[in-house]
């Protein structure tokens, strides 16, 4: 077992396990969580490279009430042993980890009503951290955004939900590969800071659906003194949604 530390998230509710050198969750994770609110009783969730849980851990603790199964799948071994050390800390009984390509994971097309993922952000030609756990987590290796989204949404029941968190600059890219595949898009823009451009996007969409693209109020992170803003202290410590 790989060297590690206790963390948490959302305000203590959630313990999280994570190497010591490597790839950790960052807000990201707890921000794309916060793009769902229409999780039923029962529904089954993918969570398409899960690293350390973090996405997964968040929904899970967000509508436990509602008891979803829910799976992650994560390429890198000693990250899925951390996470399944994180869900049973919590007491989640419905969540697990697999340690499967997601190319080749053997789960079923069409099964689960909400397919979240955060995926790599560069391509394989970018410069990467010298941790190589953080390398592969950050970076393409022979596949690209396109083939990965693609098993997204091949993941997702008719009128299931989409869920993608991702640079600003891949909007373009990622509208292109949804295109006639998802409807009912919605992009929330997340900013660093006030006057500052978009660092990231989250991309919500809805399989089988024609409904019409719409963009939600941004989301400023930080404010000017470096503090959370109350709106992100909302999102990130209480688990309100977007």
């Amino acid at each position: 077992m790989i060297d590690y530390t206790e963390d948490y998230l959302l305000d203590k509710k959630i313990k999280i396990y994570q190497p010591v050198d490597g790839y950790r969750a960052s807000s990201d994770a707890v921000l794309l969580a916060a793009a769902a609110n229409t999780i039923k009783p029962n529904s089954k969730i993918l969570d398409i490279g899960s690293g350390t849980g973090a996405i997964s851990l968040c929904l899970a603790e967000r509508f436990k009430k509602f008891d979803p199964e829910i799976i992650g799948v994560e390429l890198q071994k000693d990250l899925v042993n951390l996470a399944n050390m994180s869900a049973e800390a919590n007491n989640f009984l419905k969540l697990k980890y697999i340690n499967a390509d997601i190319f080749s994971s053997g789960l079923d097309f069409c099964s689960f009503d909400h397919v979240f993922s955060n995926p790599p952000y560069f391509d394989s030609n970018m410069p990467t951290s010298p941790y190589k756990g953080k390398a592969t987590a950050h970076t393409f290796n022979e596949k690209n955004l396109k083939d990965w989204t693609d098993v997204c949404i091949k993941m997702i029941r008719p009128q299931g939900w989409f869920y993608m968190i991702n640079r600003a600059e891949a909007l373009k890219s990622i509208l292109n590969i949804i295109e006639n595949k998802l409807g009912d898009i919605s992009i929330f823009p997340l900013y660093s800071k006030e006057e500052q451009c978009a660092k990231r996007i989250i991309i919500k969409a809805k399989k089988d659906s024609k409904a019409p693209l719409n963009i939600k109020p941004p989301l400023c992170i930080h404010s000017n003194d470096g503090k959370y803003t109350s709106r992100a202290q909302d999102i990130l410590r209480k688990g309100l949604p977007l």
